[in-house]
């Protein structure tokens, strides 16, 4: 049997050192979390995807009582802007959150798997890949492309 490390690269860095589109991407998300609807976790979380063609999309977690049926923000962004632009690839997606205690985050929040695999066929769709920011109030993370958090990837392609 051999051992393999995978490993995923990033940068961290603060919002002054994003260039000023994606600064403004992240503080969309930011302004995303104020929409959330989140009555039962009070975890509320914003999205802002920059269309290649400068079109910007805000989406936010939608909660549910059967929580199966809830949505994430990051889901809610990729696909409105898959409905309202589906030939548009997605440039920059970010994603910020508040705590339960009305606060932003401290550390940045990751997406979960199932936005991962979107994110995964949203840069499948599109031939390129996504920088993804993930805001917290002591960092900020800058990735590129979705295999930087998934390196092991479904697709049937």
């Amino acid at each position: 049997m051999e051992e393999r490390i995978i490993e995923s690269k990033m940068q961290e860095c603060t919002l002054e050192e994003l260039s000023a589109e994606e600064r403004h991407v992240v503080e969309l998300a930011i302004e995303a979390t104020e929409r959330s609807y989140a009555p039962y976790s009070n975890f509320h979380v914003g999205a802002a995807v920059l269309l290649d063609n400068g079109v910007e999309i805000m989406g936010c977690n939608q909660e549910n009582a059967a929580f199966p049926v809830g949505l994430c923000a990051e889901r809610t962004a990729i696909y409105a802007a898959g409905a309202q632009y589906p030939n548009v690839p997605v440039n920059v997606l970010a994603i910020a959150a508040r705590g339960t205690d009305g606060e932003l985050v401290a550390e940045p929040v990751s997406p979960c798997g199932s936005c991962r695999q979107v994110m995964v066929e949203t840069e499948h769709r599109s031939g390129r890949e996504l920088v993804i920011l993930l805001h917290g109030r002591n960092r900020i993370l800058r990735i590129n492309g979705i295999r930087e958090l998934m390196p092991l990837t479904f697709t049937e392609f």
